[in-house]
């Protein structure tokens, strides 16, 4: 069997595979030679420009740390080294540290300022509240390190000497007792006439020196507020703050129910208006004791709107005074007040 001779030059089919091989290898001589040659150029390259400094070119990133210190040094104007100007300020609030609900500032070169105005300090002292101490300071009977201070607005630190009437005053710790009132006790820190008053039944409560707040008769019991925040006392019983008092009324006959009526209307007594806020019956049966409410400070205002319409008190008991009560106190007793009735009081939280 003979072998079958191919012609190659004859075979269509031969010459075209031929002719793509040879296309192809020729198509990647030049491609290789063109890049070889581009590289070589590139590498070639003496003056170089480096407007972009993010070149990929190995021999470029050599170069360009000296084009960088070179190109830094003449933009010096537009390019600066960044400072923290935070340490060259005197006050500086950094970020808030947040704990528990609660943002903290931390503040650097800060100073205490221990000063207070002189009114200030001499009603935190239980003399007087700030208005009285203005007037005071006026009249020249405050002395500041020995010298009459009359300026209102002057301030003193802690180690200054304050004198009033020529004695030394010094801030103390602030005091509350509630006292449930007896019978037969004037609201005085001292009597002339030998009488016994209220300041004996909190004897030897504290060291400070405390006064009575507002004023009840001989006769009437029931709830009083000692201390010694002149600015406190001086709120509590000052007619524009208007603090809510309730008694306990006992007439020697049964009031009537017009009679009621007048006296929420008002009655004139001197030439002196007497009005109640609130008038009731404390027992429906019993028509002879009432619950009185009024916000005036008015002296003996609540006998004296009984007595123009023709009753007389038997027994006159307060009940209520600016959120304070006389419950689970005996008569004759006193305790000192919570931390929540001392700032409801402060706050201003009750009528």
């Amino acid at each position: 069997m003979e072998k079958r001779k191919y012609n190659d030059n004859k075979d269509p089919k031969n010459n075209r595979n031929k002719y793509n091989s040879n296309n192809k290898k020729n198509q990647h001589s030049k491609f290789s030679k063109e890049k070889n040659n581009n590289e070589k150029k590139s590498f070639s390259k003496k003056d170089e420009d480096y407007s972009n400094p993010y070149s990929k070119l190995k021999k470029d990133k050599l170069s360009y740390k000296s084009y960088k210190k070179e190109y830094l040094n003449e933009q010096t104007n537009s390019f600066e080294k960044k400072t923290d100007h935070k340490k060259d300020r005197s006050y500086t609030k950094q970020k808030p540290t947040f704990t528990k609900g609660k943002t903290k500032y931390s503040k650097t070169s800060t100073k205490k300022d221990n000063s207070i105005r002189l009114n200030r300090f001499l009603a935190n002292a239980g003399i007087c509240s700030r208005r009285q101490a203005d007037e005071y300071i006026k009249a020249g009977l405050v002395k500041v390190n020995g010298v009459v201070v009359t300026e209102l607005g002057t301030k003193i630190l802690p180690t200054d000497e304050v004198k009033f009437n020529n004695e030394t005053v010094r801030i103390e710790n602030k005091v509350y007792i509630l006292l449930n009132k007896p019978k037969d006790y004037v609201t005085t820190t001292s009597d002339e006439r030998g009488r016994k008053n209220v300041m004996e039944l909190i004897r030897g409560a504290c060291r400070e020196k405390v006064f009575p707040v507002g004023r009840l008769d001989r006769n009437t019991t029931g709830v009083l507020l000692f201390t010694n925040d002149g600015e406190l006392a001086a709120k509590l019983t000052h007619p524009k703050y208007a603090k809510k008092k309730i008694y306990h009324v006992f007439l020697d006959k049964n009031i009537k129910r017009e009679d009621m009526e007048k006296l929420v209307e008002g009655i004139t007594d001197n030439e002196e208006l007497l009005k109640a806020d609130v008038v009731s019956y404390v027992d429906p049966v019993d028509k002879t004791q009432v619950g009185v409410e009024i916000h005036t400070g008015q002296n003996r205002v609540v006998r004296r709107m009984f007595e123009a319409l023709g009753y007389k008190v038997v027994k006159l008991d307060r009940v209520y005074f600016a959120g304070l009560t006389k419950k689970s106190l005996p008569r004759g007793r006193w305790r000192f007040l919570t931390p929540t009735e001392i700032n409801m009081l402060k706050m201003g939280a009750f009528e």
